[in-house]
């Protein structure tokens, strides 16, 4: 009789530690869903403008509030800087960055990455006109060149680190413009002299200048560039920042699908999503430092 009320008393016992460990873990689960935001700014550096934003990832932001549970608010920046002022006040929660704004972000607003987006394909390409004697990067001294935008990985910092490991000196060795998609066009017609791009948006950009890559060929391709990358405001909960990534990842086929339906974001068909490393992007730093450039990360 005594051992079997030792029994009945144990498990009464178990199943109140039980109960309240389930109760405790109700209150934990409750605490951190109460410092969840209920709506995330949303900017992408190099898309300006609110109309601009909408056709480029607009759809995007459809699905990822579906993914969170959240409202998405589209958050138009300036610049590509702009958005280290907007996270820094607290204006701005999410932030999808190339490789060089991440480090904009990172050094100026202390922004955290939590994923980044491998694209197929990624490096810094130079192309001359079909019929052109120039074959290596270093006969591009006394030219003129193409290049996108200030600033972009792909388009500018990875390229004039390429050409200085060539042998040229940026300031009197060439001349670069900045003509964005328009640089093909101007090589066609001897307004410059070579064009540098990213090999992933090459052939998207031919198509859509009316182009053939028959009047082209490429003379050099640089190593695989680091990730653009997703990165939050340090002001929001450790808490949610997990969910956020972990929510990211284990929805990224869908979000990945809803990123490339605008055209703009055809670079990332065939695109991976995963867990960002800042390391992985020290070799940007290191491309900043050689051309001069390494105060615009403080």
């Amino acid at each position: 009789m005594k051992r079997r009320n030792l029994i009945k008393y144990s498990l009464l016992f178990i199943a109140g530690c039980t109960a309240s460990n389930n109760s405790n873990t109700n209150i934990n689960n409750q605490e951190a869903y109460s410092k969840f935001p209920k709506s995330l700014k949303f900017a992408v550096t190099d898309v300006t403008g609110i109309d601009d934003l909408k056709r480029d990832f607009g759809a995007f932001s459809t699905v990822l509030a579906e993914v969170l549970g959240i409202n998405i608010e589209l958050f138009p920046v300036e610049n590509p800087t702009a958005a280290a002022p907007a996270l820094l006040s607290g204006n701005l929660d999410l932030v999808f960055a190339g490789p060089s704004e991440y480090l904009i972000l990172n050094s100026r607003a202390k922004a955290i990455p939590i994923i980044s987006v491998k694209r197929k394909n990624y490096h810094s390409i130079f192309i001359v006109r079909a019929d052109s004697n120039i074959k290596t990067l270093a006969q591009l001294k006394g030219k003129t060149i193409a290049m996108r935008k200030v600033g972009s990985t792909s388009g500018h910092i990875a390229p004039t680190s390429l050409l200085i490991d060539a042998g040229l000196d940026p300031k009197t060795d060439f001349k670069t413009v900045m003509l964005d998609n328009k640089g093909g066009k101007a090589l066609k017609t001897g307004e410059v002299d070579a064009w540098s791009m990213s090999s992933d948006r090459y052939q998207s950009v031919l198509d859509s200048e009316g182009l053939s890559n028959k009047d082209f060929k490429i003379i050099f391709q640089g190593t695989e560039l680091p990730s653009d990358v997703f990165v939050v405001s340090n002001q929001l909960a450790s808490s949610f920042i997990e969910t956020l990534r972990s929510q990211i990842l284990k929805n990224q086929d869908k979000l990945i699908q809803s990123m490339v339906t605008a055209n703009a974001n055809r670079k990332y068909v065939g695109s991976q999503m995963f867990l960002a490393n800042d390391a992985d992007y020290n070799m940007i730093r290191e491309v900043y430092k050689k051309i001069g450039q390494d105060s615009f990360l403080k």
